[in-house]
């Protein structure tokens, strides 16, 4: 089995800096979500952003991917690259995925916005994803089993009409931007690895309004749905503590061009 590194406090007081300013950068950039806004314009911002907080962007130059942050829309899954050619449009639903690295440590948090006025359908898409994150973190405790966060998420998902993407996982992380830990977001309760305190891992539930299978383009990085019917997903990093667990990347204001949870009623 892969080592699983579990974090000091002193450790996760250093990684939640940098989660910290994860979750300030993506506030910031989702104030940026407006019709006529191109993904690029968005990207350059975050660059600067976190250049300013002398922190590094950590998707710009992993693996080749060559931005600053992951920008998907629509029918985008995941990993859309930014490009003055994608302009937002009145309706869009547009997840902005933000990874930080402060004094060696990784923060790594996305959410989902609306870009003007989005339609029922929309929502209801958007909203769900948002609670499969939330019921996915209220599974964390030590010995709990990962299976569980799966499970949970997929019981919620599924009655509703949406699938669950089985090709991308949550992931450890801490010095790495992808730790030896995955966290799929279907499973079975009871089982897979037991979850431990000190663990630090992402939870990152990507909902699609159609099946869940997907291919990626020609750029090598940018998945689409096979149907494209339209893809939503939140995340969040968090640390497993002595009787639950702390959200590093919690926002300290709520997201702009976002719904309030509690004003959407399932």
């Amino acid at each position: 089995m892969p080592e699983i590194i579990l974090k000091s406090a002193e450790d996760i007081k250093a990684m939640r800096k940098a989660c910290r300013l994860a979750s300030k950068t993506l506030i910031e950039a989702g104030k940026m979500v407006e019709p006529g806004v191109s993904t690029l314009e968005i990207d350059d911002f975050v660059y600067n952003y976190t250049i300013k907080h002398h922190a590094i962007p950590a998707p710009l130059n992993y693996e080749g991917y060559p931005k600053s942050c992951c920008i998907s829309v629509n029918e985008v899954v995941c990993h859309g690259i930014p490009s003055k050619k994608t302009i937002l449009k009145d309706g869009d639903i547009v997840n902005i995925d933000i990874t930080s690295i402060l004094d060696g440590w990784h923060g790594d948090v996305n959410a989902t916005f609306y870009c003007g006025k989005p339609s029922p359908d929309a929502i209801n898409l958007v909203e769900t994803t948002r609670r499969c994150l939330e019921i996915g973190i209220a599974q964390v405790r030590p010995d709990a089993r990962i299976g569980d966060i799966g499970a949970a998420i997929q019981a919620f998902a599924e009655p509703r009409g949406f699938s669950v993407v089985r090709d991308y996982v949550g992931h450890g992380i801490g010095r790495a931007f992808h730790e030896n830990l995955q966290i799929p977001h279907f499973g079975r309760a009871g089982h897979g690895l037991r979850i431990r305190e000190g663990m630090t891992f992402t939870i990152e539930p990507m909902i699609n309004a159609g099946d869940w299978r997907l291919h990626i383009l020609d750029d090598h990085w940018t998945s689409v749905t096979n149907d494209r019917k339209w893809s939503a997903q939140f995340e969040h990093t968090l640390v497993v503590t002595k009787d639950g667990c702390e959200v590093m990347t919690a926002f300290d204001e709520p997201l702009v061009h976002s719904i309030t949870p509690a004003d959407f009623k399932f």
